[in-house]
């Protein structure tokens, strides 16, 4: 079998486990809410596990490792920065916003004034 075929029958197959999981929670609309919403999630799953059987979901695994990987070895910032830049931000922001205030109060004036004149 050509991997294309293969790789299409598998993707059809894992849409297939999602749509019936989708199925299952609007069918048994009279059982409880845990049991449908369990039912979406065994077929999310069981499709998610079937489509890791194609290339493309081998790769996305690796993809998906690698950027844990990555993600260890970046330089995160420490709580005490964290919650500097926040406030720094914080601060920035109220400062920007009373200066619109006073360009947007000033505009108006300008054009109150201009306006009663004529």
């Amino acid at each position: 079998m050509n991997d294309t075929v293969k790789n299409w029958a598998i993707f059809l197959a894992a849409f297939a486990l999602v749509a019936l999981g989708v199925y299952g929670f609007y069918h048994f609309s009279e059982s409880a809410l845990v049991l449908r919403i369990l039912m979406v999630i065994a077929g999310l799953a069981a499709g998610a596990g079937v489509a890791y059987f194609s290339q493309q979901g081998k790769d996305f695994v690796g993809f998906a490792k690698d950027s844990i990987d990555e993600g260890k070895k970046v330089a995160w910032p420490t709580r005490k920065e964290t919650i500097q830049m926040t406030l720094i931000v914080f601060a920035f922001s109220v400062v920007l916003a009373i200066f619109l205030f006073v360009v947007d109060i000033s505009i108006a004036a300008i054009i109150q004034w201009l306006t009663k004149r004529g």
